[in-house]
């Protein structure tokens, strides 16, 4: 079984972050609270596919956006 690496999970990012009603410059202000070195230059990077998202981060966002790891795979 072969597994594709070119999936993104950019698109459900932005719309997790839509839903919460956030800025990305919100988001990550709460990322850096949290102790994760992510900008807003990072976190559309993110959104757009472009950037290799760490765990970390990704723990983050759950935690932000109130959501599953499973919502982040939406569709996937």
């Amino acid at each position: 079984m072969k597994i594709r690496q070119d999936l993104s999970i950019g698109e459900n990012l932005r719309r997790l972050r839509d839903r919460a009603g956030l800025t990305q410059e919100q988001v990550a202000a709460q990322l850096q609270v949290m102790g994760l070195a992510v900008s807003r230059e990072m976190l559309s990077q993110m959104e757009r596919g472009k950037y290799n998202i760490r765990v970390s981060e990704l723990k983050g966002l759950k935690e932000i956006y109130k959501v599953q790891y499973e919502d982040f795979f939406e569709g996937i």
